[in-house]
């Protein structure tokens, strides 16, 4: 049987797809299927893109691959120049990578290093979040407060600290939009106290939390609040953009919402569009002209001259479709629609920013009770939207690491108004099916 050799990550047997073109894939008997979720919220421009294809070809005949320690190309110059144009004003420098997780680990050990070379030896701990997810590599890891992925590995991982999320819908707080009082973003600075603030190097998080909680946005102010202690604790804040980047919260940054820059930004997903492993690890000024040596860390493959050829591909294609603003204002539309399946009995919340949503499921909306772990709620959400020609990205551990179910739906930003209605249709009829066999 072909592909028996392949070591999965997931199903026991894969799904083979054969074309894919806009927001749609084809499968091996002919099934076309809408890529709801665009793959793990990657594909950001769809699928097929001739510009990007052109391009990725162009560079494999010029230059295929350089030692990024002793060369480099025209792609890689043109690709960082193009990044750093789109990122906060203040951050300027772009190391590259090939993924999401290299991106946070290697932001991770750029404010080691920064700290180092500042007088900081002792400063080594990087404060994250619960409930949040910064890649699979055992660095990242150990940053991420995703119970489920943690659990098998927990004696290999690095002892971060941690705090609780921004989770509005169940604040670990117990208080209401009414009585908050940002209190999940000053248990940062208890943390940091409590850590020791000569110990700490940074702080990582989401600024809209995407796997792990099923795309939950910080409450106003939350951001700036964090700025504010990181500051006064010399902390490095690092915002994890790999979902969040490039347009798909309706502005070119997820932490721009907050009016808010980082120190860092890791990137990755969406950079390449799905088309090669692009990840970003960007430096603010103040950090990079805080190096007095060359920055110790890298990996064969970051700087690809192909890679980044593809993801100076994409960030040009977006900017020529104006793709942050469809993101806007399509993703206000996607939200619009997505209101009516609060009809749902098993529909908690539903959260998101840009053409970015998340929908959390509920056994009973009134006590906001999670349905039992072993009825994989989420699961038979996706694979029903899978048989009705839906793709979406399942999460579980919402609540608590073990129970709670959630789905993102963040289709490429190229979708148009009325793919969003046949999305929201197909989302709508597959909810109603599941609900009728277990409630």
């Amino acid at each position: 049987m072909a592909g028996k050799h392949i070591f999965s990550r997931g199903a026991a047997e894969l799904h083979e797809m054969v074309k894919g073109e806009g927001i749609y894939l084809w499968s091996k008997d002919g099934k076309r299927f809408i890529d709801g979720s665009a793959g793990p919220i990657c594909v950001n421009i769809g699928h097929g893109v001739k510009e990007v294809t052109d391009a990725v070809h162009k560079q494999m005949e010029e230059v295929s691959y350089v030692h990024s320690g002793h060369f480099t190309t025209t792609s890689v110059k043109d690709c960082a120049d193009k990044l750093a144009s789109l990122a906060p004003k203040t951050l300027n420098y772009v190391f590259f990578s090939c993924g999401g997780s290299e991106a946070t680990e290697s932001a991770a050990k750029m404010a080691r290093q920064y700290h180092l070379l500042q007088g900081g030896p002792k400063r080594s701990k990087i404060v994250a979040r619960w409930q949040s997810y910064h890649g699979n590599t055992l660095g990242a890891l150990s940053m991420s407060g995703n119970i489920a992925r943690r659990k098998r590995f927990v004696p290999m991982l690095i002892d971060f600290p941690h705090i609780p999320p921004a989770y509005c819908y169940r604040c670990w707080f117990g208080k209401t939009c009414d009585s908050c009082d940002l209190e999940c973003a000053r248990a940062l600075d208890m943390q940091i106290k409590a850590t020791g603030p000569e110990y700490v190097s940074a702080f990582i998080a989401e600024p809209v939390v995407g796997a792990t909680l099923g795309t939950v946005p910080a409450a106003p102010g939350y951001f700036q609040l964090i700025r504010e202690i990181c500051d006064d604790h010399g902390v490095l804040f690092i915002s994890d953009e790999v979902m969040t980047g490039l347009g798909r919260t309706g502005k070119m940054w997820g932490i721009d919402h907050w009016s808010t820059t980082p120190d860092i930004i890791a990137t990755a997903k969406g950079l390449a569009g799905g088309y090669l492993p692009l990840g970003a690890t960007i430096a603010s000024d103040k950090v990079f002209e805080g190096f007095k040596e060359p920055f110790a860390h890298g990996h064969t493959y970051g700087s690809h001259p192909v890679v980044c050829a593809a993801g100076l591909a994409v960030m040009n294609y977006m900017e020529k479709h104006n793709l942050v603003e469809r993101s806007r204002v399509n993703g206000e539309y996607l939200h619009k629609k997505l209101e009516p399946l609060y009809d749902h009995p098993t529909v908690g919340d539903i959260r998101g920013m840009g053409i970015f949503s998340g929908i959390e499921f509920v056994k009973n909306k009134e006590t906001k009770e999670p349905f039992d772990p072993s009825i994989g709620f989420n699961g038979r959400v996706v694979e029903q939207c899978y048989e009705n020609g839906l793709l979406v990205y399942p999460g579980s551990g919402t609540v608590d690491g073990v129970k709670g179910d959630h789905i993102q739906v963040a289709p490429p930003l190229v979708v148009s108004k009325e793919e969003i209605d046949e999305i929201v249709a197909l989302l709508d009829k597959s909810i109603g099916m599941v609900e009728k066999k277990i409630l």
